[in-house]
């Protein structure tokens, strides 16, 4: 096993693991019901546009909680190397697929249009990378996750001008919490770490839900 393959984290104990599982468990159920709930609303009030960007906001929202829950429950093991992977490029994915219902209604402007399009082409190099080079540039890919996230800043005037003011508000302060969030994914020594960096998470995307709920 590689050197790189050791950079797994610290071993967290069993409270600890058991407090990140509650977190993900209350994540990864309030997703399925989300979604599905989101879905349901954009089939009824929503056109077909609304309707694949929601169903990609989503999909891209339980990857990321699934790919989370499992990579984060599971004991150091090779297996748990690849999921890391699929963990970390997961949340380029989520970034990515959270702008396309807001982006998607202002793409007639060039600014929106070229900013989705460099959102996902970001997204797809991002995951690129942490499949081809796994365990490198984690710090990196950390500065990438908070410069996409707050890319919109660009086209802020005319998303907001598409956008409800709640859906405007509720994203900032979701980008906010996400953000703060990265102080404890950074902070390895301190306890129950994990669990609180995910709460965050957790947190934010809930906010960021409500966002394309009242949006669609």
């Amino acid at each position: 096993m590689s050197d790189d393959r050791l950079r797994l984290g610290r071993h967290y104990d069993f409270h600890e693991v058991l407090a990140d599982g509650i977190v993900h468990g209350i994540g990864v159920a309030l997703a399925l019901v989300g979604v599905t709930a989101l879905i349901f609303h954009a089939a009824i009030t929503a056109d077909r546009a609304d309707l694949l960007a929601a169903a990609i906001y989503g999909a891209g929202l339980i990857l990321t909680l699934a790919a989370s829950f499992t990579y984060n429950m599971l004991p150091h093991s090779p297996l748990k190397w690849y999921l890391r992977r699929v963990d970390h490029s997961a949340i380029f994915i989520l970034i990515a697929a959270t702008y396309t219902p807001f982006l998607h209604k202002a793409a007639s402007d060039p600014t929106v249009l070229a900013l989705l399009v460099g959102i996902w082409t970001m997204a797809v190099l991002g995951v690129a990378m942490k499949c081809l080079l796994p365990g490198r540039y984690d710090r990196l890919a950390i500065l990438l996750y908070i410069l996409m996230g707050w890319s919109g800043l660009v086209a802020f005037r005319p998303i907001a001008d598409t956008l409800p003011p709640t859906s405007m508000l509720l994203i900032v302060v979701g980008g906010v919490v996400y953000t703060a969030g990265v102080i404890f994914h950074v902070w390895e020594r301190l306890r129950f770490q994990n669990a609180i960096w995910h709460g965050f998470v957790v947190t934010a995307a809930a906010i960021h839900y409500v966002a394309v709920l009242v949006a669609v």
